[in-house]
């Protein structure tokens, strides 16, 4: 008698010998149902915005629980840590200028906790930073940033530095986790509390996205005529769905892991 198939497994072998625009197609699908599938069980779909928070506290405290009881920082990236420290600081200093609301509360807890882990990665657990490994130039992602920023930004009535800023932190929020995949590209094996962080990151970003998105549908457009003229609507919209899907392979990869039991995540070459 021939052993049963594990269809989650059979599935993931038949996707992945796909080609890449097969792949492309699937992810889209799979996006489009899941929006539906949110849409129809999430009623105020506000709070999406507040599960995706809810769910990055999540990461964040599983990355704190890391570096505090392992000591040890192998595998994180502190390029991407000092990214979103920026893009934090910044998105902190327009919402104080021009919104000031639970938010900025909520991102001034999000910056504390990530200079903290700024600093233990820097200082007290330095011998355990992959240095050779996080080799992932940050220029690369803040200078486009700042460009796009200063051509593309909101058209409201505030000041015109503020609004620059806001743009800027926009776009760099969508690809500050580029670094930590270039950590995990470069080692091929993620372990748990790293995998674990970096998925809830993808998921946060998921929720995030679908918030937008579905805001957009509900209101029929008029959201994206309140956020201003121009391009500026279409890149807010761009930059969420960018932070979904860079994540998107990693975390195909890590539920694939998971359900087969296995504790550390070991990625195939070309992923991430």
């Amino acid at each position: 008698m021939r052993p049963q198939k594990n269809p989650i497994h059979t599935v993931s072998t038949w996707v992945r010998r796909q080609p890449p625009k097969v792949k492309a197609f699937l992810a889209v699908v799979t996006g489009m149902a899941a929006l539906v599938l949110l849409r129809v069980i999430v009623h105020d779909h506000d709070n999406l915005f507040v599960a995706a928070e809810a769910v990055h506290s999540l990461g964040i405290s599983v990355l704190i629980y890391k570096l505090m009881k392992e000591k040890t920082c192998a595998g994180l990236s502190l390029k991407s840590q000092e990214l979103t420290a920026i893009f934090l600081a910044v998105r902190l200093y327009c919402s104080f200028v021009m919104e000031f609301d639970i938010h900025t509360l909520l991102d001034l807890a999000t910056l504390a906790t990530t200079l903290w882990v700024i600093f233990m990665i820097r200082f007290k657990l330095k011998s355990s930073y992959m240095e050779e490994k996080d080799n992932f130039a940050i220029y690369y992602v803040v200078i486009p940033c700042a460009v796009i920023a200063l051509l593309i930004h909101p058209s409201t009535s505030h000041h015109i530095l503020n609004r620059i800023f806001w743009a800027f932190c926009v776009y760099l929020e969508a690809v500050s986790v580029l670094p930590q995949l270039r950590v995990m590209q470069n080692t091929k094996i993620v372990e748990p509390f790293t995998a674990h962080y970096v998925f809830a990151l993808g998921v946060a970003r998921f929720l995030s996205c679908a918030h937008w998105v579905l805001q957009v549908l509900d209101s029929r457009g008029h959201l994206l005529v309140a956020l201003g003229y121009g391009l500026w609507p279409s890149m807010v919209l761009i930059s969420e769905i960018v932070q979904t899907f860079i994540l998107a392979d990693f975390c195909y990869y890590y539920v694939k892991s998971v359900l087969g039991g296995q504790l550390v995540l070991r990625l195939p070459s070309g992923v991430v």
